[in-house]
């Protein structure tokens, strides 16, 4: 079931996908007003005003006209905007053109434009001259126009629309939204109830254990825990996994040990591809804002700002995983223990956002400053002691880089001065060896 549920979201978040069901869509709309222009007929409708009531020469050269000034603006407009776009993803990353393509404003405007162009020609194929049987598509013909005055709306809502999507801080929040999203699918809340053991990681290895290797190569997209759970309670097997989403899967890799024995079945259950996705992975959701906050600080951009704000989502993301539980490492059947996964702690998780922006961003004092206030505010909501560790660890980090690229001295207490903020809210309580 999950691998029908990921062939699905990327299918419906392609971007040919929704264009293609619009264009269907005109055909059979196409076809069903022209068979009502020919059940109905001219002197029906001849006393309506707003029915087009032209000839047949006219009706072809509107026709004519809206196909090919509809499909000439599709192709330019986006030309252009491609264009744009790439020069813009060179400060905020391969993700823009991403985001652009499954955009459902950006499909929605294509879609009209094909779907306009599709309804014109099948439209154009039915008008007929002649002294035997002239037939004009009145209400088909009026439809067009209609279709045409729509699609000159969405071009300017597109023009809008795409002037707001280069813009770094809607970009910024795009990718936030997906790591929210993966923090709400993974880390359970703590009053839900679920069995989940205290450790973070699967320990031990099955007695007697099989191992099963990978057929084939690819990102670890999805884990479909479901059919796995099913798979060991109908073996009476347990199975632990050695890859998490978000892995490289080699050929020939070890993916799993089993026990009693091997079950091939298990690789069904493991979903690959060619890039990572964010479903599962909070990680390469977190490493995708962590990637545009380190262009941003490259000589080249030299754009501290959008750092601060990759770094106030990032707390935000934080924040809201103190309210809830670590990812299950074991999985029960009942009282029996049947699948071990590999999963993201806490340390891990805050080493992705904050090592590559620490590293990047200590000659700049602002971003120092703001990531020592990021940390301060995440303790003030945290109370795990192990999490508090890792917050207390990066904060020391940050410190200690900052002074290293510093020279100004009221930067330098300002630094010390953040810093002794954040271990004035942990209480004192933890104290590292420097």
């Amino acid at each position: 079931m999950t691998r029908l549920t990921a062939l699905w979201v990327d299918v419906r978040n392609s971007f040919w996908f929704l264009p293609a069901l619009m264009a269907l869509g005109a055909v059979v709309l196409a076809e069903q007003v022209i068979n009502l222009d020919e059940r109905v007929g001219w002197s029906a409708l001849r006393g309506l005003p707003w029915i087009y009531g032209g000839s047949v020469d006219g009706a072809r050269a509107m026709l004519a006209a809206i196909a090919g000034s509809v499909i000439g603006v599709a192709g330019t407009t986006f030309s252009i905007t491609i264009a744009a776009l790439s020069l813009a993803s060179s400060q905020m990353g391969p993700r823009l053109l991403e985001h652009f393509t499954r955009d459902r404003g950006n499909q929605v405007t294509l879609g009209t434009f094909i779907a306009t162009f599709a309804f014109c020609l099948l439209v154009l194929r039915t008008v007929r001259g002649g002294d035997e049987s002239p037939f004009v598509p009145h209400v088909a013909v009026t439809v067009g126009l209609l279709l045409a005055l729509l699609s000159l709306a969405v071009l300017i809502y597109f023009i809008a629309h795409i002037a707001g999507g280069i813009n770094v801080e809607r970009v910024v929040r795009l990718v936030a939204g997906e790591l929210t999203a993966a923090i709400e699918t993974q880390f359970p809340e703590r009053d839900r109830g679920r069995r989940i053991t205290a450790s973070t990681s699967p320990a031990g290895r099955p007695v007697q254990a099989e191992e099963v290797r990978a057929s084939g190569s690819g990102y670890l997209q999805a884990l479909d825990v479901g059919a796995l759970l099913r798979l060991a309670e109908r073996h009476d097997a347990v199975i632990r996994l050695t890859v998490r989403p978000g892995e490289f899967v080699f050929p020939g890799m070890v993916v799993a040990q089993t026990a009693p024995a091997a079950l091939e079945d298990v690789q069904g259950a493991l979903i690959t591809g060619p890039r990572r996705t964010s479903s599962q992975d909070v990680e390469f959701a977190a490493q995708q804002l962590v990637e545009m906050a380190v262009r941003a600080l490259s000589p080249g951009i030299n754009d501290p700002f959008t750092a601060i704000g990759v770094l106030d989502h990032l707390g935000a993301a934080l924040c809201r995983i103190s309210g809830r539980e670590a990812p299950p490492a074991q999985h029960f059947v009942g009282e029996n223990l049947r699948l071990m996964v590999p999963v993201t702690d806490y340390a891990g998780l805050t080493n992705v956002m904050f090592h590559q922006i620490r590293q990047n961003g200590a000659p700049h004092p602002a971003v120092m400053l703001r990531l020592l206030e990021v940390l301060a505010t995440v303790v003030e909501q945290e109370r795990a002691p192990t999490r508090r560790i890792s917050l207390r660890r990066h904060a020391d980090l940050t410190l200690r880089a900052a002074l290293r690229e510093t020279q100004e001295e009221a930067d330098r207490q300002d630094l010390e001065e953040r810093h002794q903020h954040v271990l004035r809210v942990l209480g004192g309580e933890l104290e590292l060896n420097h």
